[in-house]
Formats: C-alpha cells, structure tokens, sequence
C-alpha cells in the first residue's frame, strides 16, 4: 500500500504539478496500427490546442490483440493522469471490458470502430445504415439477383440488416460466406458464380480479404464487362486497385470523406512520404485514422463550452463526479466539416451522415453519386446500369478557355488567303481533340496560343508553378492540350485526364550512311573462315591427286607409244599437274590431265561435287552483294550513344518532361547521360525543332519523345529512330485541382480510344497532312548498276595476275638463256640479242630450236669460240 501511495505522489509531481486545471489528458489504447494511430493521435491534439485554453495532452498505450486482461491493467495505467476521455481498441472483448470499466468511472469512451454500444460514443455508421446504403444503391442498379459475399460473422451484422430490407419482395440473393485465412484460396466459392447466372456480386468484409477476392476474381475470369461488383466496405478508397483498373468489370463502393478535401491532404502529408504511397492507393487514410482525429476535435469542441477538470481516478473506487455531466455535454456537442463530415449524436450513435459513391475507372476511382438516410441515392452522372437522377454537372453551354501550345502537329497556324479570326485561326491534332471533345458534351471553348513552349511544373516546396501549369492554376485557363506528359510534378498542382495518347522517349539520329564500295567486295559472299578452308582444301586434294597417282599402276604412262616395251614409264601427276588439275576444275576450265586410276578418279570427283556447290553458292550471294548497298551506323542503341560511340554527342530539351527523366532515373545507364548532359549544357536545345536541325547538320543525336520522332520521320527522310522506348508514359489534358468535369472528359475519351476515333486521328496528323511520303517511298526505286568500286577488285586481281605472269615469264626465260650460254659456251649477251630476235619476230610462227640458236651465237660470236 505504500508503495502505490508513494507512486501516486510522484505521478503528481512529475506529470501535474500545479497545472493539472490546465492541462487534460485524454488517454488512446490501441490493438493494431499503433504507430500511425498515435502519429494521427498527436496530430489531431496539435491542432485542436491551437484554439482550446485548456490544452489537451495525449496518452497512448499498446496492447495485444485480444488481450483483455492486458486492456484493463493498461487503463488502470493510466486513470492516475486525470483522464477526460478514452478512445477504445478495435477488439470487441477488449472493448466491452474498457468500455464497462469507463462507464464506472463516469469517463466518456469514444469508439473509432464499428462496435456499436448504446452507452459509448461511436464515430463509425451504425451497420444498419450501411446496410440501407447498399440496398438503395443495389435497386438504383436494378440488380435482378445477386451473390452477397460476407467475410466471417464480424460482418453478419449487415447481412442480417439487408436480409431484413429483402425480405418483403425485391432481388434474389444468394448468400455465401468466406473467411480470412493465411494464404486464403477462395477461387472455389468463386468458380461457383461463374457457373451460376448471378454477373452481380456484393463483398462485404475487410480491405485485406476484399483485395483477395477481387484478384481471384481476376483469375477465374470474372473480372470482365459482364460482371459487377459493390464493395460493402469504407475502406475500399484505401485498398491497392491497380490491377483492377482496366479489368473493364463495373466496381462501385461507398466511403465517408474524399481524399481532395484539405484537411485529407494535409493528414496525408504529415504521415506518409511520397515513396511510402504505392498503387492505385486513392488515400491512405483509413476510417480509423479519420474517425479518431474527428474524436478529438468532438472532444475539443466540448472542452470549449464546459469548465470541467478531470481528477486522478484508480481502479478501485473512485469515481468522477464531473463526468455524468462531460459526458451529456459530449452527447451534445457537434462538429462541423471533420474529415468525415458533420458530427451529430443520438443515444450514443451517430446520426445524419452521408457516404460517397465511387467508381472505379481506368483512371482510378472517381465520385459518380451521393448516398443520405433522408435523400438515398442521388448520381451526378449517368453510369452504365444506374438510373439518371439528376444534371448537376452537365457541360452544356458551358465554355472554357483552352490553352495551346505551338507545337507541330498539336497546335498549328492554319494556312489561309483569307484573314481568319477565333477558333478558326487555329489547327492541328489538340485542336481536333478539343472540337470533337465539345462535339460530344457540348461545351464551348476558346482557344487561346500559350506565349512560349514552356509547359512548367509545380514545386510543392516553395508552392510555385511556371509555364502553362501556372496558367491554369491560377484561372487564367481552365484547360490545357498539347503534347503535354503526365508527371507527378505536374499533377500536384493540376489535375489530368487519362492518356490520350501514349509514348516514350527514344533517340532521334540519322539514317544510317551508305558504306563506301571495298575493293575486294567479290570475296564478300564467303566469310574469312570459308575462304580459308577453301585454300587448305585446294592442297590437300592437290596433295591427295599427287600421292594416289604415284601408287596407281593406271597413272603411269608410256612416254614413247612406239616403242611396246619401255625401259621406263611416266606419271602424269606431278605435284604441279595435280595443282593444275584441281584448279582448273575449281573455275570451271578442266584441264589436259585427267585421271585414270578409280582412286583418283573417285577424288576428283568428289572435288567437283564440292566445287559445283562452292561456285554456285558464291555465284547466288556475289550478286546480292554486290547489287544490295551496305549500310553503317554509329549507333545502334542506347548503350552505344552513352559510350559517345563513333564521336556521337546527345542532347535534349533542356526544360521538360525528358530532361527530367534522366534527372531522376536511377539506371546505371541513364545516370551517365544524366552526368554527360549537364557537363556539355550546350547540346540542350530550348525548342525540339532545334535538336532536330543539329540532327541534320551535325554528328549528333536529339532524345525526345516518340511521338514527336515519328512526326519528323514522317516529313524528314534522311532522320530515323535508333532502338526501342526507353520509359513509357502519356499525354493528357491538364486542367485544374478537382475539376468537376474530369469523369466526363475521361469518359469521352475512353469512347474515343474503344471506337478508333483517337488512332484516326494520329494517322491524319501524322502521315497524311504536310508530309513527304518518306514511310511509303523508298529512296531508290530501283536497282543501281555496279560501278568500278564495286567490281574494282576483280580487275585488280586479273592485272596482278598478269604483271606476275609476265614477271615470272620474263625471269624465266632469261634463265634458259643463261643456262643455254653456259652450256654452249656462249656469251650471255649474243646469246640474249639472238633469242631475243626471234622472239620478236611477229610475223613467223616457228622458231629453230634451242640448240641450234645456241650453236648459231657461238658460231657468230667475236672470239670464234
């Protein structure tokens, strides 16, 4: 006992002091999401003291799941901080047991969760008018039948109530019920609705379980157009729908507060980072993050009008005596515009609230209706299967100013003889986009020309905008169309409809150049290695002829006919016949030897068999060779233009979308650029017309968006793409923060893109209007003679072989010269000046033989030797 006594003091001490009056303390256990839960606790206390005199203070504990017994030690905690207030874990027991202990101790217990008790305050709708919720929204679809999906009996509650507003008449309802499990398999339940003639499924049950319904869902094929799904739960905004976003099934779900409204926006920011936000996550915020920070503001605005101090209580018997009377003024108290609306309370239950209907479209989950307990259903817009209710947001006869950029094909000065005013000054493909866009929702607009080809961004951090971002953030337009990139940059300060148009950025350069004619371009049709082995297998058979002829009694002939019976015998095959046979046969010229001997017949015509195919290869790929030009390039990819490979230097814009993907990758690849780029400002261009003019004059290519590269290769036939998209994103009309005709403008051009409208546009703009035919018309039409330098080679073959012919013919013979001087004694020089006088002797074809010239020389020589 002294020990507590001693314990109570020193809390006294440490944590009131004098100033308990001033300071309140109002106490959060928690069971799950701790963490985020006392981060949103604290904030919501930081910001109602701003206006309070007696400030809040806030005390948070952790339990387990479940743990009851810890949940009442936990608030026996904490009750000697003076406590004004208690906000509940999410466990039902948990719950009860703090919520029985608080009402003993007269301490308002507010609950987040949707544990309904008569005598606590819940924030969160009762099940029933969940439950009507679902109903209205169901007849207002005109569900003939439905499969109702519930998760365990946490939910049976809104099962019950709808079973209820069922029971008098209306659709069929096929009730199944799953749970959630660790690796949970619910494509069973799931193949039985495909089987059954139900398209119309209602889920009802937790964000974690819900997300895996919908992915098998996906699997077994009934994530299509013929289905449609209501999600019965206020979290849905806040479930990962990505994968579901082109599915093209109809998805619709309610929810308490939009993720637009400031204070969302401000919550959102405090608690997450921007890389912590990932998916088609629409807000992050939870209903029990919204629900306790409207909690705290319910219990502030009650602080403001009641004077009430909260005393030091433990779990024995003290009681506050205040606290029947804080709680009735709780009861009372109201909030006005909290995250999930207006705050009223009837018996401890929250009253006169509403829900939003939202859809998920391609564009992600967009507001199509409104749900009240006094007004039920009423849409904003028409929506496949649901009744139209009203013409709120209709467009007609509305007009907008449309913001261009002077940019080909998107926006263009159109030529004329005749001086235009208006709208008519203006074509190109935004402006067809626009016309066609009004065409169909009947709006007006004008056009008004952007004065420079900035298209600027937004910088959170200093809260500025630049270039026609800025525009139309300040209102001095509602719309912007040009060639302009959705970028998270971007969309912080304006909103965007979805892809008009995708694309990437890719490498503009030119075409690759003719390769200059080499002078042995004959020998093409072969590579080296043919080649090669054709030379080796030329002497080996040579080799092969030699060596069988020698063995073979066939090969040696008599060299004397007459005479039947010679001393000797001789062979045709010498190592030099051998190597005249086979090339002779090689080019197709045979020769005077032939083969006799099977074995050396058989290797000749096995080198002929191998000859006719080598000559008729060679001679089918020599003409492709020499008729097909060759061409070279540079670069081939990006990897190649990072290297600056061939001398190439790169560039882009140096204001916009691609400058700040490089900026901002993280690719080894992309970061070089990155640094090569900032190194060398001035290969950036300010206009893209610039970058394709150093394109055409320099040894340099321009990295610029796709589309754009396909609009210059349509008109400038020496330019060319290199590679493929290095990043993929899209176009789309910018306009401003929660612009409330953006579902329709996404709608109309959905229709485009499904019916063709949108390619036939491109087509028009891009390959039809101003172009020169470059994708249609070959550059030659047709196929170009050879020339010398095609065929330079064969000639320089034939000369060499003659200069080496004659070379060769000349040594030789006067080496018989020498050698007949020498044997008849003769001077070199006679015997030269009379060889020589025959030989140059034209007009006779017979000459004495070597002998008697010889003999002629000595016989005529000075000396008479």
């Amino acid at each position: 006992m002294k020990e507590q006594i001693i314990f109570f003091l020193l809390l006294k001490c440490c944590y009131f002091g004098n100033s308990l009056g001033d300071r309140i303390h109002i106490g959060l256990i928690a069971d799950r999401n701790y963490e985020i839960l006392d981060k949103v606790f604290s904030k919501a206390i930081e910001d109602v003291n701003i206006n309070l005199e007696n400030q809040l203070a806030p005390v948070t504990k952790e339990i387990d799941f479940g743990n009851s017994l810890q949940a009442y030690n936990t608030i026996c905690e904490i009750l000697p901080f003076g406590i004004g207030s208690i906000f509940g874990p999410s466990h039902f027991y948990s719950s009860k047991h703090l919520l029985n202990l608080c009402d003993e101790k007269e301490i308002p217990f507010i609950e987040i969760y949707d544990n309904i008790k008569p005598t606590a305050f819940n924030l969160y709708p009762d099940k029933a008018s969940i439950a009507d919720a679902l109903h209205d929204i169901i007849d207002a679809y005109e569900w003939p039948s439905f499969t109702l999906l519930y998760e365990s009996g946490d939910y049976l509650g809104i099962v019950t109530e709808l079973i209820q507003l069922y029971a008098e008449g209306g659709p069929v309802m096929n009730i199944r019920k799953y749970d959630l499990q660790i690796n949970a398999n619910y494509r069973s339940i799931l193949r039985k609705i495909r089987k059954s003639e139900d398209n119309c499924i209602l889920i009802i049950g937790s964000s974690e379980s819900i997300y895996t319904v919908l992915k098998q869902s996906q699997e077994v094929g009934i994530m299509t157009e013929a289905y449609k799904f209501i999600i019965g739960n206020l979290d849905f905004q806040s479930i990962d729908l990505e994968s579901f976003r082109y599915s093209e099934a109809n998805i619709t779900g309610i929810r308490m507060f939009s993720p637009e409204s400031p204070l969302v926006k401000e919550l959102t920011s405090y608690l997450f980072e921007d890389d912590e936000l990932q998916g088609n996550v629409s807000c992050p915020i939870t209903m029990e993050m919204a629900l306790l920070y409207d909690g705290v503001m319910l219990f502030a605005e009650t602080s403001k009008n009641i004077d009430f101090s909260p005393v030091q209580l433990n779990c024995g018997d003290s009681v506050w005596d205040k606290g029947s009377s804080y709680k009735n003024y709780l009861g009372m108290a109201t909030v006005m515009d909290g995250i999930t609306g207006n705050i009223f309370f009837e018996n401890g239950i929250r009253i006169d609230y509403s829900f939003d209907i939202i859809e998920l479209v391609s564009s992600g989950l967009t507001k199509v209706g409104t749900w009240s307990k006094a007004d039920k259903v009423s849409v904003h817009r028409y929506t496949p299967g649901l009744t139209f209710l009203g013409d709120e947001m209709s467009l007609v006869n509305k007009t907008f100013t449309v913001l261009l950029s002077k940019i080909e094909p998107f926006g263009m000065l159109k030529q004329s003889t005749t001086k235009l005013s208006g709208n008519n000054r203006y074509e190109g493909f935004a402006v067809e986009l626009i016309q066609r866009l009004a065409e169909r929702l009947g709006f007006n607009y004008t056009f008004v020309m952007h004065k420079d080809d900035v298209y600027g961004a937004y910088d959170t951090k200093t809260n500025t905008s630049t270039g026609m971002i800025r525009e139309i953030m300040i209102g001095n337009a509602d719309l912007g169309v040009t060639d302009l990139t959705i970028t998270a940059e971007r969309e912080a300060g304006v909103d965007f409809t979805i892809p008009f148009m995708n694309l990437g950025i890719s490498i503009l350069y030119k075409k690759a150049q003719k390769e200059p004619p080499k002078l042995f371009s004959f020998m093409d049709p072969f590579a080296n290695d043919v080649w090669l082995l054709l030379g080796i297998s030329y002497l080996l058979v040579s080799t092969s002829l030699f060596i069988l002829g020698r063995f073979s009694a066939k090969e040696w002939d008599n060299p004397f006919p007459c005479n039947e019976e010679p001393d000797e015998l001789e062979n045709q095959f010498t190592f030099g016949n051998a190597l005249w046979f086979t090339i002779g046969a090689l080019l197709q010229q045979g020769s005077e030897v032939a083969p006799k001997a099977s074995s050396t017949r058989t290797v000749a015509s096995a080198w002929w068999f191998f000859q006719l195919i080598i000559v008729a290869s060679y001679t089918a790929n020599l003409a492709a060779f020499l008729t097909v030009e060759q061409t070279s390039s540079p670069i081939n990819n990006v990897w190649e233009l990072a290297e600056n490979k061939g001398g190439v230097q790169y560039g882009a814009k140096q204001s916009g979308s691609t400058r700040n993907f490089f900026a901002k990758a993280e690719f080894a690849t992309y970061n070089k650029m990155n640094e090569y780029m900032t190194k060398h400002p001035e290969l950036l261009v300010s206009q893209n017309g610039d970058g394709v003019q150093k394109v055409l004059t320099e040894n340099y290519a321009f990295l610029m968006e796709s589309t754009s590269i396909e609009y210059q290769l349509a008109r400038l036939c020496n330019l060319t793409q290199i590679g493929g998209l290095l990043d993929e994103k899209g176009y789309g009309i910018a306009m401003r923060k929660d612009w409330p005709y953006r579902s329709k403008f996404n709608e109309a051009i959905i229709d485009f893109q499904e019916s063709g409208v949108l390619t036939k546009m491109k087509n028009k703009w891009w390959n039809e209007v101003g172009t020169s035919g470059c994708s249609s018309k070959s550059e030659d039409s047709g196929v170009a003679g050879l020339g010398m330098d095609n065929l330079g080679g064969v000639y320089f073959v034939l000369l060499v072989g003659s200069v080496v012919a004659t070379i060769y013919g000349f040594i030789d013979w006067l080496y018989n010269v020498y050698r007949r001087s020498k044997r008849y004694h003769v001077s070199f020089k006679e015997q030269l000046k009379e060889d020589f006088r025959v030989v140059m002797n034209f007009s006779a074809n017979t000459r004495p033989s070597m002998d008697l010239i010889s003999m002629y020389s000595r016989n005529n020589s000075p000396d008479g030797s």
